[in-house]
């Protein structure tokens, strides 16, 4: 990863075509995101905000994002002031990773307003910030500082903005001679490496940037090299500088004209990087995007988003691994009462010797030495007595025993069908919340709630009133086709048992923890059906493994057991197709959230 000053300022030089354009909506997807739909001008689509403090980013996005029942107080301020508003300039101040908004908008009077949104992408330091440029004073942040964290600078609403603190670098871009370089480089700790040299000297340029400086620069010092002839001194050669100059001028002119070339590079040793230029000191595979939007969706990805459902479902995921867990040892504890079980006739065989040769056995005796009649041989066995009990009560004591163990196989079996049923359950809810997005994980705590497994947290104020039906993934398959996923238990009920017509296909993963996908309607052919397979795949336990075995058959044959877990169904009437997913082909199906 290397969002740097270079790339913020593609950025911004690519978001210059949404100057005019008008600020439709405004959504909060989490804590640190905000999601502008931009319409008009020379773009439109979903911009990403986000200061995340591990993945802090902009750049359009065709990811959906489910959004809160209730929209946050920093997104209703946002939409206050902004929505509606038209994009009046973009600004990156120097080579610092901050890029401003203004945003022109009516206030309740009717009157113009201009605010300032101004987005920091500064790994933990990173904020959204709306400020009145009129007056410098800050309306709020989506991350609020207080003095307690920072004695720089103080982020709070009506509090002044001040910028983060500049580190008093060299601008590479008036940077114009060999000199100009020369000397911005001498301000650069003496002995250290080239590669760093350039990060202390120059703004904006990060370590993976500097070091394809310093590399393509050592590459024409070594083709300069086997091009002079063998009579040539050392002293014709370049020296170190002057060839970093060189490099260093060629990337800049480039970035200087807005010559970007967006990458992303998985190196050998196991990382993945992005940039704006070929980064030619990394061995590994390169892709090439042709917006640097483009290229920083596909590198983060959902990384973002899963990152954070991790820490939200962290108490949930711990939950149901105890559970489960517990059934396991449970359902161990119940086998070894089973096999015990199987010996109940052993019992009933030595109540019916004892019963037999009674009169030979006295009260007192611990043990008992009798022909066993049941044995083709005719073997004596040793049989064990209580001394305190008459032969009679030794007798009834066995048959006691006999009596007990063969009830309890019945109970012990319908246990330990419950108990598999219980690791079914939470091997099915711990797949949901691997691919479970932030209002997915709310769903699963409700059922479990439902359910029973967990208490209701008590909240102050109204109770929030529970949504008539979940929100959905729908994809369009490459047939134009609505293919309809439900990523936890809540949706799986409603996609399959409400929303699902009789004629529709239904499809899951065989004998495999997953999501139930529906294709909507029967006019659709071997491409539809192979991709909402794929999705089947992808949505369930088996998703990085191959030839997944998917189920598929009409909604009608789908039923729900009387008393079942939420999610489980029945079926029949089912086929069995073979799909290893594709995710580069799931990635360019459309797909949007429907509630």
């Amino acid at each position: 990863m290397a969002l740097d000053g270079i790339v913020t300022r593609a950025l911004a030089h690519e978001l210059t075509l949404i100057v005019g354009a008008r600020i439709a909506k405004i959504h909060q997807p989490d804590e640190h995101t905000l999601v502008f739909q931009i319409r008009g001008a020379q773009a439109q689509g979903r911009l990403l905000l986000s200061a995340n403090p591990t993945y802090p980013r902009v750049h359009w996005t065709t990811q959906p994002h489910s959004n809160p029942l209730e929209a946050p107080m920093f997104c209703m301020l946002m939409r206050k002031h902004c929505e509606g508003g038209v994009i009046e300039a973009i600004r990156q101040p120097g080579n610092e990773r901050i890029l401003s908004f203004d945003i022109r908008q009516r206030d309740e009077l009717g009157d113009y307003a201009l605010k300032t949104v101004i987005v920091e992408l500064m790994g933990r330091h990173s904020n959204i910030i709306l400020t009145d440029p009129a007056t410098g004073v800050v309306h709020d942040g989506i991350h609020h500082v207080t003095p307690a964290i920072s004695s720089y600078r103080v982020v709070l609403p009506g509090s002044a903005y001040t910028s983060p603190p500049e580190q008093s670098k060299t601008d590479p871009f008036r940077i114009d001679s060999a000199a100009e370089f020369a000397e911005a480089m001498a301000a650069a700790p003496e002995g250290a490496s080239p590669d760093k040299r350039l990060v202390a000297a120059f703004s904006g340029i990060s370590p993976l940037l500097a070091k394809e400086i310093a590399h393509r620069a050592a590459l024409d010092a070594a083709a300069a090299d086997s091009a002079r002839p063998a009579t040539a001194s050392a002293a014709d050669a370049p020296g170190s500088d002057d060839g970093l100059w060189q490099a260093f001028r060629s990337m800049t002119e480039h970035f200087r004209a807005h010559r970007y070339e967006p990458v992303i590079v998985d190196a050998d040793n196991g990382k993945t990087f992005f940039s704006v230029t070929p980064l030619a000191h990394l061995d590994g595979t390169t892709l090439a995007f042709d917006t640097i939007s483009a290229c920083m969706e596909a590198y983060y990805g959902d990384k973002a988003e899963r990152d954070t459902v991790k820490q939200r479902a962290g108490d949930l995921y711990r939950f149901l691994q105890n559970e489960k867990a517990k059934n396991e040892k449970k359902l161990q504890k119940l086998n070894e009462t089973l096999e015990e079980a199987k010996d109940a006739d052993k019992h009933r065989k030595l109540g019916e010797l004892i019963t037999a040769y009674m009169h030979g056995i006295a009260k007192g005796d611990a043990s008992a030495e009798v022909v066993d009649y049941y044995d083709e041989n005719q073997r004596t066995v040793t049989i064990p007595l209580d001394p305190l009990l008459t032969p009679s009560e030794n007798a009834q004591r066995y048959f006691r025993r006999y009596t007990k163990a063969k009830n309890s196989q019945a109970a012990v079996a319908e246990q330990i069908g419950m108990a598999h049923e219980e690791i079914r359950y939470f091997e099915t809810l711990l797949q949901q919340l691997d691919s479970a997005a932030l209002q997915d994980i709310e769903e699963i705590r409700d059922e479990l709630v439902e359910q029973g497994y967990l208490r209701a947290r008590g909240k102050r104020g109204p109770k929030r009133k529970k949504p008539a039906k979940p929100s959905l993934l729908c994809y369009t398959s490459s047939e134009g086709v609505s293919v309809f996923v439900g990523k936890n238990n809540a949706q799986n009920e409603y996609l399959t048992n409400r929303l699902a017509a009789q004629g529709d296909t239904w499809l899951h993963t065989k004998d495999i923890p997953g999501s139930h996908v529906v294709i909507r309607g029967t006019d659709f052919g071997d491409a539809t059906l192979e991709e909402a397979a794929m999705l089947a795949a992808h949505y369930s336990q088996a998703r990085s493994s191959s030839l997944v075995p998917i189920d598929y058959t009409l909604i009608r044959h789908v039923r729900k057991p009387s008393g079942a877990k939420p999610g489980f169904v029945i079926y029949d009437h089912q086929k069995t197709l073979f799909v290893t997913p594709d995710e580069s082909r799931l990635k360019a199906l459309p797909s949007q959230i429907k509630g």
